[in-house]
């Protein structure tokens, strides 16, 4: 599961990362939450990398009123290939997420410790995602796009079962190809990042509020600890 995360690098260093061609801006984004405007990285129809503003939360083609529909954040790697909700996406509208880090809790109910989960190294990681353009009757569209997830590695188990499916840059051109119109040889990809990739450091519950913005967030005060 990944319900929150952040990206917090300038623009141009996100630019460079994913090799785009391009110049999107964004301001920095502490707490992204789903239903938000959040930044792709995808394979434009000249298969050139772009950046492109999407909203977090799946919509698949088929539903007719997205009011009536669950956005989806998420998607398991085990079932996108073959889900309804998911599969055409694997094959034809695959995407880069960019991010600096995510954020999981712990803890019983009403006292959850928020943690952010970032590269080890710092800089922008690339998350899996997949993407999906919706039409309305009317004319109205919405471009939407989910998170795949995968099973945990040894730095996230104490802390969560799942995990974002993380990839290397040497992994970007393949999974943004969807030329073949199949998602089998990018299914391969879709594992557990390695164990020394990522760190965990205890934040703020400021975090909890999707309000909350701002490097804030990620420092522990003295109502967060104990």
């Amino acid at each position: 599961m990944c319900s929150r995360y952040s990206l917090t690098s300038p623009p141009q260093a996100v630019r460079q990362t994913f090799g785009v061609f391009n110049k999107e801006e964004f301001p920095p984004r502490y707490n992204i939450a789903p239903t938000q405007p959040v930044l792709i990285v995808r394979n434009s129809l000249r298969h050139e990398r772009e950046l492109v503003l999407v909203r977090w939360g799946l919509i698949p083609s088929w539903v007719k009123d997205p009011n009536d529909f669950a956005t989806l954040i998420n998607a398991r790697a085990e079932t996108a290939t073959v889900k309804p909700s998911f599969r055409a996406a694997m094959r034809h509208r695959r995407c880069l997420v960019p991010a600096n880090g995510f954020y999981e809790w712990t803890g019983p109910k009403g006292a959850k410790q928020p943690h952010l989960v970032r590269p080890r190294d710092g800089g922008v990681m690339a998350m899996a995602g997949i993407f999906e353009h919706w039409l309305g009757a009317d004319g109205s569209e919405i471009e939407t796009m989910a998170i795949l997830t995968v099973a945990a590695n040894e730095t996230m188990r104490p802390i969560h079962d799942r995990m974002p499916a993380i990839l290397p840059p040497e992994a970007f051109e393949l999974w943004l190809d969807c030329q073949s119109g199949s998602s089998v040889p990018v299914e391969g990809l879709l594992t557990p990042a390695p164990n020394d990739l990522l760190e965990v450091m205890p934040v703020s519950k400021a975090i909890n509020n999707p309000r909350n913005e701002g490097s804030g967030v990620l420092e522990k005060s003295a109502g967060d600890r104990g």
